[in-house]
Order: C-alpha cells, then sequence, then structure tokens
C-alpha cells in the first residue's frame, strides 16, 4: 500500500479552529485542516508553513505538534503530522478549497470532516 506523508494546521483564533472543504480530488468536498505534502528534503514545519503560504496566501506561526495521525485510506496508509498555528499576516484566501470556516468547540462536528481529520476532533474540544 502507498503511504503518504502530510502536515495539518491546526490555526486557532479567539478559541474557534479553521476548518476548509475540499475543491478537488478524490475526497472533494471533504472537511479538513489546511496543509499538504512534505516535499524530499523540506522538514514538517517548512512544510507546512509553504503549504498554507501556497494555499491560503497566508503566513503562519508553526506552534507545538499536537499529534500525528496514521490512517489507512483503501488506496493508501496516511501520516498526518497536525501542529498548532496561528496566523501571523494574510487573510486566509481559498485558492484551493471550496469553503473555509471558523468552528467553535461545541460546533466542530458541523461539518462533514475526513477520516482522518475526525480523530483530531476530541483533542480539540478539550484544549
Amino acid at each position: 500500500m502507498k503511504s503518504i506523508e502530510v502536515v495539518a494546521a491546526i490555526i486557532i483564533e479567539d478559541g474557534r479552529v479553521f476548518a476548509t472543504q475540499r475543491g478537488y480530488g478524490e475526497f472533494k468536498d471533504g472537511w479538513e485542516f489546511p496543509g499538504g505534502k512534505i516535499e524530499p528534503g523540506e522538514t514538517p514545519v517548512a512544510a507546512l508553513v509553504r503549504e498554507i503560504e501556497e494555499e491560503l496566501d497566508t503566513v503562519i506561526d508553526v506552534g507545538r505538534l499536537l499529534t500525528t495521525v496514521d490512517y489507512d485510506y483503501p488506496s493508501f496508509h496516511l501520516t498526518m503530522h497536525c501542529y498548532l498555528c496561528k496566523v501571523v499576516s494574510g487573510d486566509l484566501i481559498l485558492k484551493e478549497h471550496e469553503a473555509a470556516r471558523w468552528l467553535a468547540k461545541d460546533e466542530l462536528m458541523a461539518v462533514d470532516w475526513l477520516p482522518a481529520d475526525l480523530g483530531i476532533i476530541g483533542m480539540l474540544a478539550k484544549l
């Protein structure tokens, strides 16, 4: 089975969490934490900064690693490193996603999360 290693930004502001809806691919319309693949020779933190700049035209400060999720989708194994992040500059402009929402802790289940991302929700409710 193919393995994919990615990073995800858990962007929190004023007690709310930023979620994005995929606009393309096999999981189109599913909700996720923004991020993407780690390129060869890239650190996870550098990959996350690059991905958020590319996808959302925003500069972030990457904080601590919240968790690493390992999840088996039908056609690949995903390893996703999830970091707590803050916006430094930019307006979170959607370049690749269909939609985005800021979700309060009691609204986290209001969207249809992708399976790997769903595993993080319980942790966020406790932050």
